[in-house]
């Protein structure tokens, strides 16, 4: 870790404002969660404990959800466990990027989520796309635990967070940080475009989440058409 830490990429300027705006936004997402766990009823301990074994926004989310609503442990697990899902082709997305030890590993795949995974593959060769990985990943873990317990502490104080569309942050941030790939490879537009057209179609009925894990549709015609990362970045 110390080694890529000094490599000359980290200090590309470009990469870390990129990974600084992704982080503010997170911080926003993260206070909403914390302040709408305690306002809603729950101790602070929840959703601070949640984001540090969890780390899933969405999951998170969900989760307590259904528990403010009156749900059991059991249902709000099995939620989350289900948008989840997701993260297992992620993982085999960056599988190479996490390195040889099963710590690096067992953190690494702890890192997992959107936005990293967006961070790596949107990089042109495999060094910047694991300090790519590994920066945005600790930054944004480090930040998202922070501003829940800030959120957490606050409770109530906040008011009503829904009211402040704080949770349109984290995806507008998201959809900026892809743009340029899906204006460079088509293959990944290709893929995106049918991903988006499978979650359209399946959203009006199929339960929430189950659209987005439907989308990983998408990944076959990148693998067909791009031969994998690797393909569409050569």
């Amino acid at each position: 870790m110390r080694s890529l830490l000094r490599t000359s990429q980290v200090r590309d300027p470009a990469l870390f404002r990129d990974i600084s705006l992704v982080c503010a936004a997170g911080g926003v997402v993260g206070v909403s969660f914390g302040a709408i766990s305690v306002a809603g009823g729950l101790p602070v301990w929840v959703p601070v404990v949640m984001s540090l074994v969890v780390y899933a926004g969405a999951a998170q989310f969900s989760a307590v959800g259904i528990l403010l609503a009156g749900g059991g442990p059991f249902a709000a697990a099995a939620t989350g466990l289900l948008l989840n899902t997701r993260n297992a082709a992620f993982s085999l997305a960056v599988a190479d990027l996490l390195g040889p030890g099963r710590t690096a590993r067992f953190v690494g795949a702890h890192l997992v989520t959107d936005e990293t995974v967006a961070f790596a593959l949107a990089q042109s060769d495999p060094v910047r796309r694991r300090v790519a990985f590994w920066v945005s990943g600790l930054g944004l873990f480090a930040v998202w635990n922070v501003c829940v317990l800030t959120g957490a502490l606050a409770g109530t104080a906040l008011g009503d967070t829904t009211t402040y569309g704080l949770d349109a942050a984290f995806p507008a941030v998201l959809a900026a940080l892809v743009l340029p790939s899906l204006r460079e490879r088509p293959p990944v537009r290709r893929a995106a475009l049918l991903g988006a057209m499978v979650a359209l179609a399946a959203t009006p009925v199929t339960p929430t989440g189950v659209p987005v894990l439907l989308a990983l549709a998408g990944l076959i015609v990148w693998r067909t058409s791009a031969g994998g990362v690797d393909g569409s970045a050569s």
